[in-house]
């Protein structure tokens, strides 16, 4: 599973684990993700985030 890194604040989006609090499951890809969906620590969007 891929991990996905925000460039402005440094969270870790990793596929394997999901956002549980957020009602993403594990296993969710960030692509799967929807288009709308930002950054849970700081609301960057999407076009942000780096592979790790």
């Amino acid at each position: 599973m891929k991990k996905m890194k925000c460039s402005v604040c440094g969270y870790v989006y990793d596929s394997a684990v999901g956002i549980p609090e957020d009602g993403i499951a594990a296993g969710v890809s960030f692509e799967q993700l929807p288009e709308d969906w930002v950054c849970p620590l700081c609301n960057a969007s999407k076009d942000v985030f780096e592979k790790e």
